[in-house]
């Protein structure tokens, strides 16, 4: 039987798509990407914000018409938006075959099972623990990078944030397991992992006893093939000494950090919920500048939130003209159902909102291109990507540059280079995001 699936939201939900692949072809599924062609569709589903939910809709009834009239004989739903929404799913939308929550993906072929059996299901565990993962993740990335999900949960409550309802409290993948994922990941080629959770900074605190990142960093810098490890979602006040010591100590360890922030008002910082205030965030900042000059700091803004009066949006204009982040994305406050932000009063217009959000955005780019122009001449490592035949150009990242989310280097060259290959480039020009440079040395290992 030929399974598509479809994958929505973020890297930590890909993770969870990833390992139902794995469990799937284990069980003899074969995947299509022809919506005519498939026997079953999963849709592992995101709600985070308005747009996310709205694209997770989208997806559903779309699929919906191939559940009536195509070869599809089961429609099965999963993810966030099918914790949230689970009883309104099979309600009204008859097609729907399965809902599976966020913590029961590892029961994904028992689902299948029961929706080939004529019965719907809703599978619903508790928000404890970790689904069991066992056997091997399908990477849908390229291959030569890939996530590392190093938790689960978040404890954080910030008041614009649904994910501690949809996802439970913070709950630490154990280390030996996460070891052997990544050691499986390194024999089939993978040269950089990408360790994501809703937090990773206090990784191991609940299994542990203590903040345990750094542990895990050194030993994952031991995989033989392992090239750069990098580490997204990392609370700016939850950062600590033993972590940044690691980070400076280990080569594998690439100088980048995803904070993110969100405002640099504190009254909004407030009301968000954040623990951070805008002279602690300064001061987090220059600290791991001192320690790490060389470090790429990315960070994350919420323009419009309720009661954001212009002069805050001033402030927080001024303060990343100050910052100067290496890259900064910008989203619109979205409200959503059960969260205490939604409740608020001084809801933002949306035409405000976009205002802002263009604005903070066109700054960024200022930022971004100046910065870019000051590497021109530097000598960086970049892990090719692919090709761009348009541009006669391959086509990679530097350290700096998470996949998806960050630029890409242009790299001109005579060889030829594969997906995967790891080559130093000169920087000989940058535009508002990328940079553009030319293969000076031999391939690095």
């Amino acid at each position: 039987m030929q399974i598509l699936f479809i994958s929505l939201g973020c890297d930590k939900n890909l993770v969870d798509t990833e390992h139902m692949l794995g469990k799937l072809a284990g069980h003899g599924y074969e995947m299509t990407d022809d919506e005519e062609q498939a026997d079953i569709i999963i849709i592992n589903t995101c709600c985070f914000i308005h747009d996310a939910k709205e694209e997770s809709i989208s997806n559903i009834l779309e699929m919906a018409e191939y559940r009536k009239s195509g070869s599809c004989r089961a429609l099965i739903v999963t993810g966030c938006m099918a914790q949230r929404y689970r009883q309104e799913i099979l309600d009204e939308i008859p097609e729907v075959d399965a809902v599976l929550g966020t913590n029961s993906f590892d029961k994904i072929a028992e689902a299948i099972e029961e929706a080939l059996g004529g019965k719907r299901s809703l599978i619903l565990d508790s928000l404890e623990g970790i689904p069991q993962t066992e056997g091997k993740r399908v990477m849908t990335t390229g291959g030569h990078y890939e996530y590392l999900k190093i938790a689960e949960g978040c404890d954080k409550h910030c008041t614009y944030c649904i994910i501690p309802k949809l996802r439970g409290s913070y709950r630490s993948v154990p280390m030996e397991e996460l070891m052997r994922e990544a050691e499986q990941m390194a024999d089939d080629g993978v040269k950089e992992l990408i360790l994501v959770a809703q937090e990773t900074t206090v990784y191991g605190k609940d299994l542990y006893g203590k903040k345990s990142l750094h542990v895990l960093l050194r030993k994952l810098c031991g995989i033989p093939g392992i090239c750069w490890i990098r580490i997204l979602y990392c609370y700016p006040e939850e950062i600590y000494p033993e972590l940044i010591r690691v980070m400076k100590e280990e080569p594998k360890i690439c100088h980048y950090l995803d904070l993110p922030i969100q405002h640099g008002n504190d009254e909004i910082l407030k009301r968000m919920g954040r623990r951070t205030s805008k002279a602690e965030l300064k001061a987090i900042v220059r600290n791991l500048r001192e320690h790490m000059p060389d470090i790429i700091l990315r960070t994350t803004l919420i323009t419009g939130f309720p009661g954001e009066t212009e002069e805050q949006h001033q402030e927080l204009m001024e303060f990343v003209d100050e910052m100067e982040f290496d890259r900064l994305g910008v989203f619109t406050y979205s409200p959503e159902e059960d969260t205490p932000a939604a409740l608020m009063e001084q809801q933002i217009n949306e035409d405000i909102k976009a205002r802002r959000q263009d604005e903070l955005l066109s700054l960024q780019q200022e930022i971004s291109l100046e910065l870019g122009e000051q590497k021109i001449g530097q000598l960086l490592d970049v892990l090719i990507e692919g090709y761009v035949a348009d541009e006669n150009a391959y086509v990679g990242r530097t350290y700096g540059d998470a996949p998806g989310v960050d630029g890409y280097f242009f790299v001109n060259t005579e060889e030829t280079l594969n997906s995967g290959d790891l080559v130093r480039a000169r920087v000989t020009g940058a535009l508002e995001y990328d940079l553009i440079g030319v293969v000076e040395d031999e391939f690095t290992e």
